[in-house]
């Protein structure tokens, strides 16, 4: 077997030959991709729950949304920086030792008896997020050369994360109307437990040769400037685009990730090397990804409030309604590594881009009754495989032509762009909703979610012409 970079037992190099799954790789894809999709599920599995889980714990309704945003923050503040400390220090140890704090975390959640200890839950279980996320991803990279079989592992992983996000919707409506919200935490224990069971047999350690220093400097300015863009955008979300406080930390956010790239242009050990930044299938790559998450799940929050205040649904009716999307992610996942292999990687993004856009703009024409959902239903299943299309794209585009010793450093700024658009998504398409709300009739609330869906159509078309303009040619290396 063959040692690159430190890698010892490459998953990969015992087998049948490089284009077919072996046994144990194809059981190291089934225990990375489980993992991830519980993560994916962990972002959208208490939405539902939460007016129940403010009754039963005493949370003020002022206070009700820091269950979801102490999560999204650490997920997506700390990702860039777990995603280079896998890389000097083992991406398995991570993923391992990740995986415990987040079934330990959930353990207390589930426990929890007031709302101190739930928020320092979902912070170990946005930390342990920002830690599994990028290791796991990084795994699956190295795992799978360059080629079919990565396309069809990262394609495979694209389906399930975006999917786990509208399973989270249903599953957190349904474990809550028939158990307890507390299921919610507790589902992830015995699944943790399993994946911390197999992994160690099946996951090859990487030890780098050669450890550089951690890039403290750039560490702390890039994750407290994630923060703040963060908390900022949720804040506007929440209070306004004009709310002082919010245009302080976004300002504040901007400016130390500023001072970040600063810092790394001379920092001797950088933690984003300033030349993996320039090559542009990593750049415009991750700015197409976030676009791709902020669109399609900030859709999941406008379709939610339009089943639930102009339709009538129940939270749970709203949850199975996604199911269809659900689907089309599924069978996006399934076809987007056939269509890459045919068209190419820019190409399956393009196309998915436009497809996203036609069904996005569907929706505009959505009205006050029921049978509305025979446009919303089939228009959000093309979207989905659209979506889905344009995600496999964007991960395999991202991920591309670098050597296995930046994967962490690549797979890191792709997660951190995926969990960057699912956190900003909602605020952001939901300030532009209730800012077009000029009362809150059926009527006024539609004619808002339309002005936020328009938006949100105008934003996958944007990303069609990132793929057309800047993704012409990959950078030679």
């Amino acid at each position: 077997m063959s040692v690159v970079d430190g890698v010892v037992e490459g998953a990969v190099s015992a087998g049948p030959g490089p284009g077919r799954l072996t046994s144990r790789t194809r059981l190291t894809l089934v225990v990375l991709l489980v993992a991830q999709f519980m993560l994916a599920v962990d972002f959208s599995i208490l939405n539902v729950a939460l007016p129940v889980i403010g009754r039963g714990l005493g949370f003020s309704l002022a206070n009700l949304q820091w269950i979801a945003t102490a999560f999204a923050l650490c997920a997506a503040g700390f990702t860039l920086l777990f995603g280079r400390v896998a890389d000097l220090f083992g991406r398995r140890r991570l993923f391992l030792g990740g995986l415990a704090v987040l079934g330990l975390a959930s353990l207390a959640g589930g426990l929890a008896t007031g709302p101190e200890v739930l928020i320092v839950a979902r912070v170990l279980q946005g930390l342990a997020t920002a830690a599994v996320t990028p290791a796991g991803l990084s795994l699956l990279t190295t795992s799978f050369p360059e080629g079919p079989l990565r396309q069809k592992a990262l394609g495979l992983n694209g389906a399930l994360m975006s999917a786990g996000f509208t399973t989270g919707a249903v599953l957190g409506g349904i474990l809550t109307d028939l158990l307890s919200w507390r299921w919610s935490f507790f589902i992830n224990v015995p699944v943790a437990a399993a994946v911390l069971l197999i992994a160690p047999m099946v996951l090859a350690e990487s030890r780098p040769s050669d450890r550089s220093r951690l890039d403290v400097p750039g560490a702390l300015t890039v994750t407290l400037g994630l923060l703040a863009v963060v908390l900022g955008f949720t804040r506007a979300g929440e209070h306004g685009w004009g709310e002082p406080v919010a245009l302080l930390v976004l300002a504040a956010g901007a400016v130390l990730l500023i001072a970040f790239y600063l810092i790394e242009r001379k920092a001797p050990a950088p933690l984003v090397p300033v030349g993996v930044l320039h090559r542009r299938t990593v750049a415009w790559g991750n700015i197409a990804g976030v676009l791709a998450f902020v669109t399609e799940t900030s859709l999941v929050f406008l379709l939610t409030l339009y089943l639930q205040r102009v339709l009538g649904f129940s939270p749970l009716a709203a949850g199975l309604s996604f199911g269809v999307l659900g689907l089309g992610t599924v069978l996006g996942g399934t076809l987007a590594p056939r269509v890459v292999a045919r068209t190419g990687t820019r190409a399956t993004l393009i196309t998915g881009a436009l497809v996203q856009t036609v069904a996005t703009a569907a929706l505009l024409a959505l009205g006050t009754t029921a049978g509305s959902l025979a446009l919303l239903l089939p228009a959000t299943f093309v979207g989905g495989v659209g979506n889905m299309l344009l995600i496999v794209a964007f991960m395999i585009t991202a991920t591309s032509g670098l050597p296995d010793h930046e994967q962490g450093l690549a797979t890191g700024l792709a997660t951190m762009s995926q969990q960057i658009g699912i956190t900003m998504g909602t605020p952001v398409m939901s300030a532009i909703a209730t800012g077009a709300m000029a009362t809150t009739t059926v009527t006024g609330v539609l004619h808002g979610i339309r002005v936020a869906v328009a938006a949100d159509t105008a934003l996958v078309l944007v990303t069609a012409l990132v793929g057309a303009l800047f993704l012409r040619a990959p950078a030679k290396e």
